[in-house]
């Protein structure tokens, strides 16, 4: 493992998805699975989202559309988390909803949608 990519990648997870997920992930890893969150953390957030060509806000908009049109809701979930945390509004976000809903089709975009507003009501109620 190159433990600055590492390192870098930690940072970037932390950062786009919250500490406290992170540390909750990496804490409750196994003999199983330590080394996935280990190369999850290096080659996923170090090599790629490490990567200054693209900043974060960036990245979360390609993420939005691929995990969509890859039908992987727990993860869109955590990533429209993120993409607010790397600055969208909502006002952005329903319009790369509506996009995701036109090229990903209807019941994607309706999955969508419940969970963004699910997310924003919980976001409300907190603050």
């Amino acid at each position: 493992m190159d433990k600055e990519r590492f390192e870098k990648g930690l940072a970037a997870r932390k950062a786009v998805l919250g500490a406290e997920y992170v540390e909750k992930s990496l804490n409750a890893a196994d003999d199983f699975n330590r080394e996935f969150q280990e190369v999850l953390t290096e080659i996923c957030w170090g090599a790629c989202w490490g990567d200054e060509t693209l900043d974060h806000k960036q990245r979360s908009l390609l993420n939005l559309g691929m995990i969509a049109a890859l039908n992987r809701m727990h993860e869109w979930e955590l990533h429209l988390r993120g993409a607010i945390r790397n600055g969208w509004t909502r006002d952005e976000l329903k319009a790369i909803l509506l996009q995701i809903t036109i090229y990903c089709g209807m019941p994607t975009g309706v999955e969508c949608f419940r969970i963004a507003r699910r997310v924003f009501e919980e976001m409300d109620a907190q603050s």
